[in-house]
């Protein structure tokens, strides 16, 4: 039976973007071990689920309907990178991503948000990436357009009205039917200046000055809750009711850029818009679905947790696949990915109900962060932390110089809080730097400048007090 059919012309293979089918699993996994250390596992168990995506977009439609995303929990404690992992592969492939709390939702006929809203909440995303994309297809005529309007506004042309905001001052009509040979010297006069004006406005020279524009006063629009029935009651106000515009003064750049945009939403399509975003959605979204392990437990009993249980009867459709009603339309979630994660610290995946393990099929474990793990945080990953702080401060003047002895007072000091404490992961390593750092990023705008060298004895100095008393440390760090 041949499977692979590359002529077959699916609807959704154009709703995906392209970059999908360039990467393979080894590709993902390494653009994932740009930024994140370690957690081998997790990266290629999400390499190959979103490389299955692009295999099933080359199947025949009737297959393709077959096939379902098979979803992930990811099981671990906090700041071992389970969000991090999530949140770069959407970055990576370009899908609509959402992260959201399971402790959130509520089950239905309790006060608090219904498990649906993170479908709305996905879609309103992948409707921004694609007006985003659809924008910036027609950004450059967005600009000349704007460019011509502001143009009108400093120069109109003879008859067209009194300019606003003209920055030169003076007269700048004449009558259109005067044939008189002033009113002809007069009209020539304002075409060249409008030609040299558009040269000045094309080289920035006039981006300081001022101009008064017309914009769309942006006011709160009732909705009456309708947003969570899926109706969209901004939109059907908005078409009854006029829109209100108010005055404003604002630089030209300002100006240019403003006008930009709503040259450029005159330019696009809502409606191919929406429908893309919800095709997107269907096709490509991802939900990750975090602490999923405090919903765990039986349904019932009393305080404030008594719907907890109930919540993960009302995420089970959702995740088995069913219609969400949205502003935008229905939205069907059967081959939306759900990477579910948790620290099951206090509980375990089979403490889920059956129905929704079986959801869940694919299950990997992070391994914790030691010293040497910590370590090549501080170091390996693109924009690592001591880049960020190192940049940070050059912005003031000051050279930070980070020794090999310094990273390593600061991995084992994160490392040897993380085991006598709580074990928050790499979110440690902020908590310390905050403190090594504090007086030299309080002091760097007058004190401090020129050459900072952040070694052991420097750490162990900022850290003295905190480091010899456990109690203290329990609480600063």
């Amino acid at each position: 039976m041949e499977y692979e059919n590359n002529t077959i012309d699916n609807n959704h293979n154009n709703l995906l973007p392209a970059v999908d089918s360039e990467l393979t699993p080894r590709q993902i996994v390494a653009e994932l071990d740009r930024y994140i250390v370690g957690q081998a596992a997790a990266k290629r168990c999400v390499a190959v689920v979103v490389r299955n995506r692009y295999r099933r977009q080359r199947l025949s439609e009737k297959l393709q309907e077959e096939i379902v995303p098979k979803n992930i929990i990811m099981i671990g404690p906090t700041g071992v990178g389970k969000t991090e992992i999530a949140r770069r592969l959407a970055k990576l492939v370009r899908a609509p991503f959402i992260k959201v709390e399971a402790t959130k939702f509520t089950e239905v006929g309790y006060v608090g948000r219904d498990v649906e809203s993170m479908i709305r909440d996905l879609v309103d995303t992948a409707v921004r990436m694609v007006r985003a994309e659809k924008m910036a297809e027609v950004q450059e005529r967005a600009e000349d357009a704007a460019q011509l309007r502001i143009l009108d506004m400093l120069q109109p042309l003879p008859g067209r009205g009194v300019a606003i905001g003209n920055i030169f001052g003076g007269s700048t009509n004449a009558e259109p039917d005067d044939n008189s040979p002033e009113a002809k010297t007069k009209r020539n006069e304002i075409r060249q200046r409008r030609v040299w004006l558009r040269e000045q406005l094309r080289n920035g020279s006039l981006d300081e000055q001022f101009v008064e524009i017309e914009v769309e006063e942006q006011g709160a629009n009732p909705t009456f809750g309708m947003q969570e029935m899926g109706i969209d009651m901004s939109g059907i106000l908005g078409n009854i009711m006029p829109k209100k515009t108010k005055k404003r003064r604002v630089t030209i750049k300002e100006a240019k850029k403003i006008i930009t945009d709503e040259e450029a939403d005159k330019l696009i399509d809502g409606d191919e818009v929406n429908r893309l975003g919800v095709a997107r959605t269907e096709q490509g979204g991802i939900v990750f679905l975090d602490e999923i392990d405090k919903i765990c437990g039986a349904a019932g009993g009393q305080g404030p947790d008594v719907s907890r249980g109930g919540v993960q009867r009302d995420i089970l459709p959702i995740v088995e696949g069913s219609t969400v009603m949205t502003k935008y339309g229905p939205v069907k979630t059967d081959h939306i990915l759900f990477i579910a994660a948790g620290a099951f610290s206090m509980s375990k995946p089979s403490d889920l109900i059956p129905e929704l393990q079986g959801r869940f099929p694919i299950r990997v474990e992070l391994d914790n962060l030691d010293k040497d793990d910590l370590r090549r945080i501080l170091l390996e990953p693109e924009n690592s932390l001591i880049e960020q702080y190192k940049a940070l401060l050059s912005v003031d003047g000051v050279n930070a110089q980070f020794t090999e002895d310094g990273i390593d007072a600061l991995a084992e000091t994160a490392d040897r809080v993380n085991r006598n404490t709580e074990n928050i992961g790499a979110r440690r390593l902020h908590t310390i730097l905050e403190k090594v750092l504090e007086d030299l990023l309080y002091d760097a705008p007058e004190a401090a400048a020129g050459d900072v060298v952040i070694d052991s004895a420097y750490i162990a100095d900022k850290l003295s007090d905190i480091a010899q008393d456990d109690d203290l440390s329990r609480f600063i760090l």
